[in-house]
């Protein structure tokens, strides 16, 4: 049985020529964040212009954090071919409402607690509630929401959640190996979501780094084949 290849996300990109770089280092999906306050934060505008570049089969993701539904269902209808990320406090219903009732599909960002709290979170529960979602997306539950740089203890969240799972928070060239190797008994489709673990500044991506995460990826992936 042939091992599934680890999906990559690039996520937070500002700039086109970080998007192409992504797109040229193998990236599978590339991230906008819709979020003002965020340091990575662009406009719906500047979001549909930067995936104009995407190439077919490439996935642009907007990142949504507490917007009204109608104002993220718009976003999503101005970009072809995206997918939300939800990653505030968002309900099902309102990752429902705000994906255009099922026009788009959607991730849900779970936030992690650091330290030994990681253990108190109830991902199976979690995965239960958002069930409609194509994936839940693990990250570290930190000041602000996302792209904080912390990784969370994986070894202290369940063995089986029942959901496809995207693996964030902290992860670099250097670690993403050791992030695979925990998620594949986890999930059957493995994808991984990378951000300040490939730049330079915040919003500003390292073309260099990129090429070594997807390539530390891709060595992950023959290693367990």
């Amino acid at each position: 049985m042939a091992i599934p290849r680890t999906r990559i996300k690039i996520c937070g990109l500002t700039r086109e020529q970080d998007v192409d770089a992504a797109v040229d280092a193998g990236a599978d999906a590339i991230g906008f964040v819709l979020y003002p306050p965020s340091p990575r934060a662009v406009s719906a505008e500047r979001a549909a212009q930067l995936a104009s570049r995407l190439p077919p089969f490439v996935t642009p993701v907007l990142l949504f954090v507490n917007e009204e539904p109608a104002v993220s269902a718009r976003a999503l209808a101005a970009v072809p071919g995206s997918l939300a990320q939800f990653h505030g406090d968002e309900t099902a219903a309102q990752c429902r409402a705000g994906s255009g009732a099922g026009a788009h599909r959607f991730l849900r960002a779970a936030r992690i607690p650091l330290g030994p709290a990681a253990g108190a979170f109830d991902l199976v529960k979690y995965a239960q509630e958002f069930s409609d979602a194509q994936a839940i997306l693990l990250d570290a539950h930190v000041e602000g929401y996302g792209g904080g740089g912390k990784a969370f203890d994986w070894s202290l969240l369940p063995h089986v959640a029942n959901a496809h799972l995207v693996l964030s928070g902290g992860l670099t060239p250097a670690n993403v190996g050791d992030g695979i190797a925990w998620l594949r008994p986890r999930c059957q489709a493995p994808a991984v979501d990378v951000s300040s673990g490939v730049e330079s500044a915040k919003g500003i991506k390292d073309a260099g780094k990129i090429r070594e995460f997807v390539a530390a990826v891709r060595a992950a992936d023959a290693f367990a084949s």
